[in-house]
């Protein structure tokens, strides 16, 4: 690369100019290598204290030429013209409804710990941005669910009993199924692997058969489990809808403490706590950076609320808008069907 390319790189990738995911669930957004995820959680406070964040692996390359520019052309794109050609006329040609979206974001955003000026610029011009479109109605779902609150990230005893006990009779009928046994050959030759059972409240099939898992469910939605292979992770990203929750569930034991998902100022590694229960609105990441593949039970369950019609209707309503669209979400994944 040439002195010249050395600097615009150099300063384009202290923009931050991070790479935004689709309509994200957890692991949408595009994998990352080891060493730059490995770099970024020993960095996670520190960074999230000073306001700035890590680079992506995108930047992490050495581009030339006509890759470079057409790198740096697709982030000026969408770091600058998006928000001076398309969110700054909207504002005046309708203050009110501007207005209206930037108080329900200001307050959405405002969720996530240790805010800093990435996350914002995630949330309003990056991957986080349809979330942002959402805002007012997840916070009406937030509104819904009360006496319930939002707490991000939960324990099993948060849910009220019933819910607990389809988790406990999923993840029995988890181990039961011997998952891992059933995945490990189809799963190995790609980064990451999903195989889905249940899609927002219907059955699916699949390659081999669970019977367990397609009983009727009250409040399970969506059943699915996420693979992981050695040194992947995924990149930081926003869930879009909130009338979920995610529920992960680490099938296999794993060895060290370089396997874990962070949201927010919580850090929750697999080897010391198998369950992991969270609103995935939040800014999230999920990392592997052992040298064993990851299996994890990948679930969405409706969110405990005195209208649990409501959340169901909501439910129904992103399977039939998104139905179409899964390889668009799951595009960096190999998804399993047949």
């Amino acid at each position: 690369m040439t002195q010249c390319g050395h600097q615009i790189f150099s300063f384009w990738a202290s923009l931050d100019l991070s790479v935004p995911s689709r309509l994200c669930k957890d692991g949408d957004a595009s994998f990352e290598s080891s060493s730059n995820r490995a770099k970024a959680h020993s960095d996670w406070g520190q960074f999230a204290h000073a306001g700035v964040s890590f680079v992506s692996t995108t930047f992490a390359e050495v581009l030339t030429g006509r890759a470079l520019a057409v790198r740096v052309w697709k982030y000026t794109v969408r770091r600058v013209l998006f928000p001076l050609c398309v969110l700054a006329p909207f504002a005046y040609f309708f203050p009110k409804i501007a207005l209206f979206y930037a108080v329900c974001g200001a307050y959405d955003v405002g969720r996530n710990s240790a805010l800093n000026l990435s996350t914002l610029r995630r949330y309003f011009i990056g991957n986080g941005f349809p979330t942002w479109v959402l805002s007012p109605f997840n916070i009406l779902l937030d509104l819904l669910s009360l006496p319930y609150v939002n707490k991000g990230v939960y324990q099993l005893g948060d849910l009220p009993p019933a819910y607990q006990d389809e988790v406990k009779r999923l993840i029995q009928a988890a181990r039961d199924a011997n998952l891992v046994g059933q995945l490990e050959e189809a799963a190995k030759k790609y980064p990451r692997t999903m195989v889905f059972f249940r899609w927002y409240g219907v059955n699916k099939d699949t390659f081999f058969n669970v019977p367990a898992f397609h009983q009727p469910w009250k409040y399970i939605q969506t059943i699915g489990v996420s693979v992981f292979n050695k040194k992947v992770s995924t990149s930081l990203h926003f869930g879009f809808m909130r009338a979920s929750l995610r529920i992960l569930y680490n099938l296999n034991d794993m060895n060290d403490e370089s396997a874990y998902i962070v949201v927010g100022n919580t850090t929750s590694y697999w080897r010391e706590n198998k369950l992991f229960i969270f609103d995935d609105t939040l800014l999230h990441q999920s990392f592997n950076e052992t040298d064993q593949t990851r299996y994890c039970l990948f679930v969405d369950m409706a969110r405990p609320s005195p209208f649990p019609g409501v959340m169901h209707a909501v439910i129904s309503g992103v399977r039939f808008l998104t139905q179409g669209f899964k390889f668009i979400y799951y595009k960096n994944w190999k998804v399993i069907e047949r």
